[in-house]
């Protein structure tokens, strides 16, 4: 029931939550957003003093650019319907944490190791694409 005693529709009900599960999705989108950019600026500017090897400020850069991509990619979910939306939400973001996450780690801790956890994150990435696609 709402705050005036009327009864909730079903359908009043299943539109608060779509809209909750959208401003969700769009405040996970937005906060990777804001990350990416900050983990590019460190990248470009903090890392210079500590990483002297390029090929490592490159892989930097290429997690810090699929991360901002993917950020807003997890905002466009929103386009889609809920149920859609919230599984492509998910893929990006362990796509995110997986691709971009391991070659932050992987130029941080100076281990190639952590490459091989790198393709794992792009199918993630990759099926938050399909699953919009087919939505």
């Amino acid at each position: 029931a709402t705050t005036t005693g009327q009864p909730l529709s079903s359908k009043s009900a299943c539109k608060r939550m779509e809209m909750a599960a959208a401003s969700w999705i769009f405040r996970l989108g937005a906060l990777n957003g804001a990350l990416a950019v900050a983990f590019g600026a460190f990248g470009a500017h903090g890392l210079k003093k500590t990483v002297k090897d390029p090929q490592l400020l490159k892989t930097w850069e290429t997690a810090s650019h699929y991360h901002l991509a993917h950020s807003l990619a997890i905002c466009a979910c929103m386009l889609a319907r809920p149920a859609v939306a919230q599984r492509a939400a998910y893929a990006f973001a362990g796509g995110i944490a997986l691709f971009s996450g391991s070659l932050y780690a992987l130029v941080l801790l100076n281990k190639p190791a952590l490459g091989a956890i790198t393709p794992i994150g792009g199918l993630s990435l990759i099926a938050g694409w399909v699953i919009l696609a087919l939505s």
